[in-house]
């Protein structure tokens, strides 16, 4: 089922849209210019994912310049969570340009309303160096609560006393849980 373009808000200066064609080779030249390890295959998968109906994948455009992105997909076969029938919200970035005007809040917010159409928990992975630090503070501070299986690496939970890289397959899954909008004990 291809999926058209929607817009899911709009204000004075953001638009959060539907992923489209010419963002994926966009938001990759533009984290390789940051110094991020950036192909666009992993956004053209996204694409895919949108079009297809497997995800719902957002673009934030700042001023009328693509800023962000996220995917939020329903049923999710990934992370401790995986098979349950929660919503899992996929590669959430800002570029840096653009931080620190609420555009990240705001594509939670979206994403977050989307999951919510389907389930009463959504989850998402966030990495342990440095270059998560905003991103673990602002999803600590929206009532996300780490999974009691600690970290992760590269799809498998991290076993005790070995050693693993401190890149990006090194996360934490973090989840949130609502009953009727209101938020409730994580599971």
């Amino acid at each position: 089922m291809q999926r058209r373009e929607d817009v899911f808000h709009r204000d004075a200066h953001v638009v959060v849209r539907s992923i489209c064609g010419s963002d994926p080779d966009f938001f990759a030249r533009q984290e390789r210019a940051q110094g991020w390890h950036a192909t666009p295959e992993k956004l053209l998968r996204r694409l895919s994912d949108h079009r297809e109906g497997r995800a719902v994948t957002l673009v934030a455009v700042y001023d009328g310049e693509p800023a962000g992105y996220g995917s939020v997909y329903p049923d999710a076969q990934e992370g401790p969570f995986a098979g349950k029938g929660f919503c899992e919200i996929v590669d959430l970035a800002v570029l840096e340009r653009f931080r620190r005007r609420g555009i990240g809040n705001l594509l939670l917010d979206v994403a977050e309303g989307i999951a919510f159409t389907y389930a009463d928990t959504v989850y998402l992975a966030v990495g342990l160096h440095s270059g998560y630090g905003s991103a673990q503070r602002i999803y600590v501070r929206r009532g996300y609560l780490p999974h009691d299986s600690g970290a992760w690496y590269a799809e498998s939970p991290a076993q005790p006393y070995q050693g693993y890289p401190l890149d990006d397959n090194l996360v934490l899954y973090l989840s949130k849980t609502f009953s009727q909008g209101t938020p409730v004990k994580n599971r």
